[in-house]
């Protein structure tokens, strides 16, 4: 099992460790456009094989996609990251121009590749890489989801004072500081409601503080955060390759889905060796669905400026 990584900075080569250590593909290859970058994060991460135990080869390739053929899962990075005070909304025009080169790039050499898109804006990028490229919707899925659940679960857990394993719940919605929806109706701790364990106003501040999760990031570290996306982008490939059938939030096309045409929006789905499997619909309720429609809209407004690329 084959993966190429599309960007090597800190999400790419972060997604590569991961899956090297974890085992889930035997080869991953790591492009990027800046002259021995993607080789030399390739060559450290192979460096720690006999201390961290994996078999997993990995290479690097300075844009030849050559070197990327055969691949069963294409995972797609690059791009510029956010800096302090920017809105993922606002990378629209530098990275729409970016993934859908580097999409027709890889489709070339893996024709029938599951493409994973994290570029932001998510939504819009992997929206982008679908229509671009014609593939069946199941083959092209966002990230998104999985690393908003992550943090949600993360700041469930911290609410609750309980392990982040013992608690369940997912985010839904647009990949957005605005759009993103915490189902904190749906988490559990345990199988037990959190509602059981958590006041309204304590669930409130839960799902206020995983909404604005990326950009508390950010403004600490200075740039877009890497280990827990990159360790998201790992789970999600390890579900499609390793056909787990894992019920993830992601990015996909909906076609009468929640109520939504013609858009790439978060919602539940098996992910297995097809890729997208199945959406699940989780019966929202009105204020939930209302929700849904208000991101959809922002989603919408988002992909009206990529006219001048597809």
């Amino acid at each position: 099992m084959k993966v190429t990584i599309v960007g090597a900075g800190n999400v790419g080569a972060t997604c590569a460790d991961v899956i090297s250590y974890r085992g889930i593909a035997s080869e991953v290859v790591l492009v990027d456009i800046k002259e021995g970058f993607a080789e030399g994060k390739a060559m450290d991460i192979m460096q720690c094989a006999t201390t961290t135990v994996f078999n997993t080869q990995l290479s690097g390739t300075t844009g030849d996609y050559s070197k990327t053929a055969g691949s069963d899962v294409v995972v797609i990075t690059s791009g510029i990251p956010r800096k302090p005070g920017m809105t993922r909304e606002e990378l629209i025009g530098i990275n729409a121009g970016i993934v859908k080169s580097v999409a027709d790039n890889v489709l070339t050499h893996s024709p029938n590749a599951i493409i994973v898109v994290v570029s932001n804006p998510m939504d819009t990028m992997t929206y982008l890489t679908l229509k671009a490229t014609g593939l069946p919707k199941n083959r092209v899925i966002g990230m998104g989801g999985a690393l908003d659940s992550s943090r949600f679960k993360y700041f469930l857990s911290k609410a609750l004072d309980k392990p982040a394993n013992d608690v369940q719940g997912m985010v839904i919605g647009g990949h957005g500081d605005t759009t993103m929806i915490p189902l904190t109706r749906l988490a559990s701790y345990n199988g037990v409601p959190v509602s059981n364990f958590l006041s309204q106003a304590e669930l409130d501040k839960v799902a206020a503080d995983t909404m604005v999760g990326g950009a508390t990031l950010t403004g600490l570290l200075g740039t877009s955060a890497w280990y827990a996306p990159g360790a998201s982008v790992a789970y999600l490939v390890d579900s499609i390759l390793n056909d787990q059938k894992r019920m993830i939030p992601c990015s996909v096309f909906l076609e009468g889905e929640y109520g939504q045409e013609d858009i790439c929006m978060g919602v539940p789905c098996i992910i297995g060796k097809n890729g997208v499997e199945k959406i699940v619909d989780v019966q929202l309720n009105d204020a939930e669905k209302a929700l849904f429609a208000k991101s959809a809209e922002a989603v919408r407004n988002m992909n009206a400026d990529l006219k001048s690329v597809l």
